[in-house]
């Protein structure tokens, strides 16, 4: 993994290589390095790592998530703050599965960071009142399931709302 900055340095620097190839006359060698300057560019906003990570959690495969997430070094510097807050979730969801205290230690800190799709910010806000539910602070989970609601357009998480409500009843 590179650097964010040295992404933007190479990016600028393969296009720079595309612009002198227009003033040399190869066109098609030119549009090809301008293409090819946008890997540099979407990866400084779409970490590799995180991404790869995400394809191993679409698998159910924890163990293949954790190695990719443990390959990024210090995550304050190494990425952007969006791309900060999705390691946090990451984090939290592989921790959801053993440690319930530490995964809402994770999932404060994204929300904090934020996180740029409403679904993934409904499933973190999910899980914290799933926790707050576990340590009996019903008032809580009741806020964070109503902002859930609002958050969920799509009625995808309508079957977990609902087992959650019914859990808070038996409180």
């Amino acid at each position: 993994m590179f650097h964010k900055n040295i992404k933007l340095v190479l990016a600028v620097l393969i296009l720079a290589t595309g612009v002198w190839q227009f003033t040399e006359n190869n066109i098609g060698n030119g549009i090809f390095l301008i293409f090819l300057s946008l890997i540099p560019v979407f990866l400084f906003y779409k970490n590799e790592y995180i991404l790869l990570a995400f394809l191993q959690l679409r698998k159910q495969n924890f163990e293949g998530s954790r190695k990719w997430l443990t390959k990024i070094k210090n995550p304050e510097t190494a990425l952007v703050r969006k791309q900060q807050g999705y390691y946090n979730y990451l984090q939290g969801l592989m921790l959801s599965q053993t440690n319930l205290i530490q995964a809402e230690k994770f999932f404060k800190k994204a929300i904090e960071l934020g996180l740029n799709m409403d679904m993934d910010l409904a499933v973190a806000k999910l899980n914290l009142a799933g926790v707050a539910l576990s340590r009996r602070r019903k008032l809580e989970a009741t806020n964070l399931i109503n902002e859930v609601k609002k958050l969920d357009k799509q009625g995808m998480l309508k079957d977990q709302i609902k087992l959650m409500k019914d859990q808070m009843k038996k409180i």
